[in-house]
Formats: C-alpha cells, structure tokens, sequence
C-alpha cells in the first residue's frame, strides 16, 4: 500500500509541478555558491565603478527571473556573466545587456548567449570620449520623417502626438565634441534581415524589446563610422556570442564550425514524450498496485 500511495503522490507531483521548485531552488542555490566563488575573478575583470558583489547579485536576479537559464550549463552561464564584467555592463532590465539560453545543437545541453543591450551599446560608445552625445529612435507610420544623403546629409524626425502606428525606420546620431556628427538610418524591412540571421531572433530581447533591439542594430551598424579605439570596437564584437567557460574566448553564435543554435524542431516533442512516459509508468504502476 505504502509503495501504491508512493507511486500514486510522484504521479500527482509530476501533474502539479510540485518538484520544480524544490528543483529550481536546488539550482539557483548552486549557481549562487559558483557566482560567490568567482566573486575574485569577476572583481579582476570589473572596470573600478562597478563591484562583484553587485554584479552577482544583479547576475542571480536575472537567472531567477528567466528560469530557463537554470538549465544552461554552469561553465556557459559564468561565462557570460564573466563577459558582462569585463565589458563593464550589467545584465537584467536596464538593458546592458542580456543572457539569453539557447540550444546548443553540437554539445546536445542548453548554454548561454551573451547578447549587448541597446544601452549597452551606447555605454561602450561614450567611453571613447570623442563623443557628445548618441542616442537612437524609432520612426513609425504617422510621423513626419525625411532623410537624405550626400554631400549635405539631412534627417528630420517629428513624432505623431497621437497613434504613431507601425515602425517604419530606425536612426541613430552621434554628435561627436569638435562638432561632427554621423547618423545611420534602417528600415523596418532593414531591421527584420538582421533579425532573420541573429539565432536568437526568435527569443530572448528580440521578443520582448523588439524595439530597443532594433536601435542596438543601427547603433552597432554606426559604429565603424565613430571615432572609437580599437578596444571599444573589439568589445561591441562580443555582442551575440558564447563562451565554453570563463577562460575561453567568446566565440560568435554564427560560427557554423562551431555551434549549432538551431533547437531541433522535435526537441521539445521529445522532452513531453519523455514526460508522457513516465507519467504513463507510474499510472501503470498505481493500477496494477490497486488491483
């Protein structure tokens, strides 16, 4: 009887979902202990306005709020948490930037992309210190908009007051201190081409800020135009990358030879099989108990 009510409880467990948090609290307090530890590293990598012990904090409140990073693989998410550090940017709702999970196809376990926020962008541009100001905005159907290039480049943008309607372009312009400037100007259509090739443009900040995506794009597209060193530049390149660990270099999601993002379409088929399964086993198991 005590093995029938045994079967019958896991079975009522895995229908409520009861062990998950059990589970998830597990997990959160172990990369909790890793965050903790890598605390001296992590300080190393932090530009001196930032601190370790904020940036963990920050680190864990994001992965609490976006459980599926609790089933990436530990070395990949310190690793992103680690490129967050040493880029001097913090992840979460500011929009620094982002850990986004995803599939890796090759290793067969879920890892974390480290993806650069549109603030994370402009944060990066400014420490070049040629810089005024850069800002970016989005242009929907019923506002007045003009542009043109050429030897007297012009743009000029007067926001609808009421319902502006769809996006239609995105600028950026940066006004750089001995009086120049430079914009860069895309398209709606210009916007979705370079979401149809990020392998996180079906989740992650594409999703959920569509528009603050899409002027990190034509920020990130301006910078080879700015007057920024080398380093900034080689930063901005960490955008929409991996890392293996802490020590290894990040390495792009675009690199065929060396990630496969795409989640195989019968991944999640796979996974509720598997859980029909052994919901089914342990049904079999109450009934033959009770006969």
């Amino acid at each position: 009887m005590a093995t029938n009510n045994t079967a019958k409880d896991q079975l009522a467990n895995r229908k409520n979902g009861a062990s998950t948090p059990a589970n998830g609290n597990n997990q959160v307090n172990t990369i909790q202990a890793y965050l903790k530890k890598m605390g001296p590293e992590f300080e190393r990598a932090l530009p001196k306005h930032m601190d370790a012990d904020r940036l963990g904090r920050i680190a864990l409140t994001t992965i609490r709020q976006n459980p599926k990073l609790l089933e990436c693989s530990i070395p990949s998410l310190m690793g992103a948490v680690m490129q967050a550090a040493q880029l001097g940017l913090e992840p979460g709702l500011i929009g620094h930037c982002y850990l986004v999970p995803f599939w890796n196809g090759k290793m067969k376990q879920t890892d974390v992309q480290f993806i650069i926020g549109y603030k994370g962008m402009i944060d990066l541009a400014r420490r070049s210190g040629h810089i005024e100001s850069i800002y970016a905005h989005t242009v929907h159907e019923n506002d007045e908009f003009e542009y043109e290039l050429g030897l007297h480049p012009k743009l000029v943008h007067k926001p609808a007051t009421g319902e502006r309607g769809e996006m239609t372009f995105v600028y950026a312009v940066a006004h750089f201190k001995d009086g120049g400037y430079q914009f860069e100007v895309f398209s709606a259509n210009d916007v979705e081409k370079v979401k149809s090739r990020s392998k996180a443009g079906a989740n992650g900040p594409w999703k959920t800020d569509y528009e603050e995506m899409a002027k990190k794009t034509v920020i990130r597209r301006m910078f080879k135009y700015l007057p920024i060193s080398v380093e900034v530049q080689q930063q901005a390149s960490q955008d929409e990358t991996v890392r293996k660990d802490v020590t290894e270099e990040a390495q792009s999601i675009h690199d065929q030879d060396y990630i496969d993002m795409q989640v195989p379409a019968s991944e999640e088929d796979n996974n509720q099989e598997k859980e029909k399964a052994a919901n089914n086993e342990l049904e079999q198991a109450a009934m033959e108990l009770d006969d």
